[in-house]
């Protein structure tokens, strides 16, 4: 059996990177999280923030520096969602938002690392949370 506890992002400074994915995602980074390691609770599975001495950041789609991970958010409305994370320090790098509205954005966080707002047709949005079709 196995199950995914952490998903761990490599970074200069856990603290402000767990910040900033910390408001994008509305919830509160765990009280233990400090200067080496921040942690940000998803019921089972944590995302965190790894401080990394000489920290490089992926130069995607370069493919010298390719990306090495990335985080896809579905959102119920696009334009809403991609002014709040430019405001926070997120970055449009592409978009592939369709004619209907549908489709994804990707960005990249405050140092680099590339993740998607994404809107796919059929999900439906319910007080406790996303269902698929």
């Amino acid at each position: 059996m196995l199950q995914l506890t952490d998903f761990i992002i490599d970074c200069p400074d856990p603290m402000k990177l767990a910040a900033f994915y910390s408001e994008v995602t509305g919830r509160p980074i765990k009280e233990d999280s400090d200067d080496n390691w921040a942690g940000i609770s998803f019921g089972e599975v944590e995302l965190a923030f790894q401080r990394v001495d000489d920290y490089r950041p992926p130069r995607w789609p370069d493919e010298e520096h390719p990306k090495q991970y990335h985080l896809d958010f579905e959102v119920d409305e696009i334009e809403p969602e991609q002014r709040r994370v430019v405001n926070l320090g997120a970055t449009l790098q592409k978009d592939f938002i369709g004619p209907e509205g549908y489709g994804w954005q990707v960005y990249t966080d405050p140092v680099g690392h590339p993740f998607c707002l994404c809107r796919n047709k059929g999900v439906t949005w319910t007080d406790k949370g996303v269902v698929w079709p």
